[in-house]
């Protein structure tokens, strides 16, 4: 994509960035032009529902859905732009769902026009941030952008389960194997981590109901990150960044381990790399300090 002709996309922030994560809205809305990307930021929209009314209330999950992919149409873009694995999964499901099944999107689309809602025709392509930039011309664009860079700096990829499965979905890589955060980690200056927890879960859906087996799950990729020597944590999806920041002191207090590990969001990683300000990543909303990756990137 030209820096003169800006990509114009829907932009759907989900839940979490307008709330308990907006560090991660902000942090996009200043990376987005630099990145070439015009964002027309959706408002008369509601939460995609997560995981929970796709399995209590199906159908209604699918309006629910379909409400913000026509929504989304209504801007005239082609592409749906997500910045949270949960939302591009229930938003691509439905969207998958209502293009295969002629009977279901006549149904759905003539009950929200009913609610004075447009109605859903199909049009959009949903797409991850991550997606958008980790190939083609995003990622042209991305190496101009990171001048700045992330000297060295040994970052662990995140990706967490619902960005990669079910792939006849999602669709962008291979589940097992993914790539994009890597090339993206490269395309800063820093150096990825491999480890074997990067395509786990962090623990979140369950954290409510069984605690135990959640910190299970959320102590393995911050363990493995920091046997690996990683400076960091990214994530491209705020659910996992909250489980990895904020319960790092639920993990503190049940194994005795002080792991300090600091993690970033997705545009938060590119906008260092970018030079973007610290009004602009919002570092001090974290919950791990993310003060020893900036010292040494000063120093």
């Amino acid at each position: 994509m030209a820096a003169t002709e800006p990509k114009r996309v829907a932009y759907y922030k989900g839940c979490l960035a307008a709330l308990s994560a907006k560090e991660l809205d902000i942090s996009t809305q200043a990376l987005a032009p630099k990145l070439g990307l015009e964002l027309d930021e959706l408002e008369s929209v509601t939460c995609c529902g997560a995981g929970d009314i796709h399995e209590a209330e199906p159908d209604y999950y699918l309006h629910l859905n379909a409400r913000i992919l026509a929504y989304a149409e209504q801007t005239g873009c082609d592409t749906l732009m997500t910045i949270c694995n949960v939302c591009t999964l229930n938003l691509r499901q439905a969207n998958w769902q209502l293009k295969n099944d002629d009977e279901l999107r006549a149904r759905v689309s003539a009950n929200l026009e009913t609610v004075g809602a447009p109605p859903y025709a199909g049009t959009v392509e949903v797409k991850h941030l991550l997606w958008l930039i980790a190939e083609g011309d995003g990622y042209e664009q991305l190496k101009t952008v990171a001048h700045k860079g992330l000297k060295g700096l040994k970052i662990a990829p995140f990706y967490g389960c619902q960005i990669l499965r079910p792939s006849k979905v999602l669709g962008f890589e291979d589940p097992d194997k993914p790539w994009s955060l890597e090339a993206i980690i490269e395309a800063c200056g820093g150096e990825p981590v491999d480890y074997p927890a990067k395509i786990k879960c962090c623990g979140f859906p369950i954290i409510q109901a069984r605690e135990e087996t959640a910190l299970g799950e959320l102590i393995q990729p911050i363990e493995q990150a920091s046997e690996a020597g990683a400076d960091a944590i990214v994530t491209p999806c705020p659910l996992c960044h909250l489980s990895l920041d904020a319960w790092q002191s639920k993990l503190k207090k049940s194994t005795g381990k002080d792991f300090a590990m600091p993690i970033l969001h997705l545009s938060q990683l590119i906008g260092v790399a970018a030079g973007l300000e610290e009004s602009e990543l919002r570092f001090k909303r974290h919950v791990v300090s993310v003060e020893p990756v900036v010292e040494k990137l000063e120093a």
